[in-house]
């Protein structure tokens, strides 16, 4: 009798324990992370439910933004990267070359944006941009200044936790802990104009992630909100703020390059533009802001249907007859009316075509401007050039001014060229340490063409400087001008990025190159100068 006791007591004190652990175990289900994540949310935007995306990261957005920039013919944007501040103090992440990292990721085809970093070694931002000119001969001003901070860290905006134990004395005592806790992490970004240091209107970047941590903080995810949708990304153990930081930094870049550059980078957040409404208010704001004066909205189709093969003309953002007639056919190309018409609904139809499926025309609507423009009527500027002057060979003239080839060190170098008929000029340097580098169409000047009435002065009033820098060293121009604007049928590796070395081209092959893209019809003129 003694033996089956002493057997039974341990069987039930192990029923004990049994019973005790599934209960903590039904304990364990309690949901605290759906309560945080729905009270943060109503805290956040409300009660209505967004559409979900989950994520690792915004790289495949960043690619569809590159391949983007490359369609709307964005290139040589300049851009300033101040130090972006942590006003928390709490994120301890290294903001900007988060940063600069997004935009290389973005541009690694379209080679549309070049960053300048900028740091506190190099003084204040104003004094580096005075003497950005002459820290070299080919040294440029940045057009354009990114500025912001991490602005916002509200730590636990929502915390839920439950307790549940059980305490059998003196020989069992367990309990279970869970608790679930929000932050919310804010980045505020703006691009400002070099000229003036002013805020570029409506180029801003203002947005925020939800980052949830369960239990002790091991796991967690980041919720981000940008039209409507809710991209969730899981966090790792090792991840947290920073890498939400990362994310948000991402976000900004795709966003900030689109509104400056009006290229639809909604299309890369997967964003329906015909559906969603904060998308449509947005349209709707570029195309007033531009339509206020006309003559950016004018000018912006002017670059796009000559890119689209459907206008061959000046881009002045000044209507003409040839811009009129593209305009009509790339409407009707887009199911629209066929009327010379630069209407909402016809920039709202532009933004979200897909251009690779519109057929380009046999030949694009051509203006020439007849040295008798001011007296002459309307319908006959849009008239053809007469045959005899359109089979005349192109002839490119290029000379120093003043008119000499040699220089002191130090002595701005200008030039004069013109052409002997409406045509589009590119120009190069091979510099005194044999760096083949573009200089026109740059970013002050993203327009090659010239008309044959002007003499297009370099580097004239654009922002940068061309001057002898190494004594007895010679530097080569050459200047080559086409019939029509081939700058996107030219290989990567002869366009490069303005006022940067050319990684792998010689003189030769960018001749090769102009030739195969203006169909052997082509004219070119070399200049060499010297220093004293």
């Amino acid at each position: 009798m003694s033996l089956c006791s002493r057997m039974d007591r341990p069987k039930h004190w192990l029923a004990t324990l049994v019973a005790a652990t599934a209960m903590l175990g039904g304990c364990s289900t309690v949901d605290v992370e759906r309560r945080t994540v729905e009270h943060t949310d109503a805290v956040r935007q409300g009660p209505q439910q967004a559409p979900r995306r989950t994520i690792t990261s915004f790289a495949p957005a960043l690619r569809c933004m590159d391949g983007l920039l490359a369609d709307y013919g964005v290139r040589d944007v300049s851009m300033l990267v101040e130090d972006l501040a942590d006003q928390t103090q709490k994120v301890n992440a290294g903001a900007r070359d988060m940063l600069i990292s997004a935009v290389s990721d973005m541009t690694r085809r379209s080679r549309a944006i070049r960053l300048v970093a900028f740091g506190k070694d190099a003084s204040n931002a104003i004094g580096f941009l005075a003497s950005a000119q002459r820290q070299g001969a080919y040294a440029v001003i940045p057009q354009y200044d990114i500025k912001g901070s991490i602005s916002q860290l509200d730590e636990d905006l929502i915390r839920n936790q439950k307790d549940v134990g059980i305490g059998l004395q003196p020989l069992l005592n367990l309990g279970v802990s869970r608790d679930a806790a929000s932050t919310v992490l804010g980045l505020d970004l703006s691009v400002l104009t070099t000229q003036d240091m002013s805020v570029m209107p409506g180029v801003t970047s203002r947005n925020s992630v939800v980052i949830l941590k369960q239990g002790r903080g091991l796991d967690g995810d980041a919720a981000y909100h940008k039209f409507g949708i809710s991209y969730s990304m899981n966090l790792s153990r090792s991840e947290g703020r920073a890498q939400a930081l990362r994310g948000l930094i991402e976000l900004a870049v795709i966003e900030l390059a689109g509104k400056l550059t009006k290229t639809p980078y909604w299309r890369c957040l997967e964003a329906d533009a015909s559906r969603n409404e904060e998308v449509r208010l947005e349209v709707s704001d570029w195309y007033y802001a531009m339509a206020t004066s006309r003559v950016e909205l004018i000018a912006y189709f002017q670059n796009q249907l000559r890119r689209r093969g459907y206008y061959d003309g000046p881009i002045d953002g000044t209507f003409n007859p040839a811009i009129d007639e593209a305009i009509a056919s790339y409407r009707f190309a887009l199911g629209l009316s066929r009327e010379a018409v630069l209407d909402e609904p016809f920039f709202i139809a532009y933004l979200g075509a897909d251009h690779r499926k519109i057929a380009r025309p046999a030949a694009p609507a051509r203006w020439t401007a007849a040295p008798a423009a001011a007296a002459a009527p309307l319908a006959a500027l849009a008239a053809p050039a007469a045959p005899a002057a359109a089979s005349a060979p192109l002839v490119l003239e290029l000379t120093t001014n003043p008119s000499r080839t040699s220089f002191a060190l130090g002595e701005p170098i200008g030039l004069r060229l013109k052409t002997s008929r409406d045509a589009f000029v590119y120009c190069y340097v091979l510099d005194e340490h044999a760096r083949l580098i573009r200089f026109f169409p740059n970013r002050y000047a993203k327009d090659p063409r010239v008309a044959a009435s002007s003499v297009l002065a370099l580097p004239g009033a654009m922002r940068f400087q061309l001057a002898m820098t190494k004594p007895g060293a010679q530097e080569t121009f050459s200047c080559f001008a086409t019939e029509r604007d081939v700058l996107a049928d030219l290989p990567a590796s002869v366009v490069g990025t303005d006022f940067e070395p050319l990684a792998a081209a010689t003189l030769p092959q960018v001749r090769e190159a102009f030739i195969a893209a203006g169909r052997g019809k082509l004219a070119q003129e070399t200049l060499h100068v010297r220093a004293q």
